[in-house]
């Protein structure tokens, strides 16, 4: 790490946290050259390999826009789109790989999709799995039926039938 002021190529840490939920660590340093103390911040990078094979920065703000359409005309907020892109980040960090193929991307969105709107879940998958016919859409939705989503059977209240006396 070079020094801003003197240009010289050896500092020393003085002190390091995390910042931005951990996802980078803000180190407090100190030139041995010079004194001069200064702060740098260290992320890492989360490579998307696309079909071309040229590798871009994952972004979040690309996932939003992707399931954007998906969502639309559906009660589905900029918060929650913007956890659902999180959780994409975290899923696909917790692979310990530097490099993602962009396939994975979008089978990383599907499950946090189908949590948030099942509808949506559904156009995105309809898109993203190149649906062809209608037994493509009557295949994913026994699927859907046949397989609850954890939000669908916390949000869906228990009816019970009054009790006769």
């Amino acid at each position: 790490m070079n020094c801003p002021f003197c240009r010289n190529e050896e500092s020393r840490v003085i002190d390091s946290r995390p910042v931005d939920e951990g996802t980078s660590i803000r180190r407090r340093r100190e030139c041995t050259n010079c004194g001069s103390r200064f702060s740098t911040q260290e992320t890492s990078v989360l490579s998307i390999i696309k079909r071309s094979g040229a590798a871009e920065p994952f972004s979040r703000e690309k996932v939003i826009n992707g399931v954007r359409k998906a969502c639309q005309n559906r009660p589905v907020s900029d918060d929650d789109l913007a956890l659902l892109a999180q959780r994409v980040e975290e899923t696909l960090r917790a692979t310990g790989q530097a490099e993602i193929e962009a396939q994975e991307v979008g089978m990383a969105i599907l499950s946090p999709l189908r949590e948030l709107d099942e509808v949506a879940y559904l156009r995105y998958a309809s898109v993203y799995r190149n649906f062809s016919s209608l037994e493509d859409f009557e295949g994913e939705i026994a699927l859907l039926r046949a397989i609850p989503s954890e939000k669908a059977s916390v949000s869906k209240p228990q009816v019970s039938s009054p009790q006769l006396k």
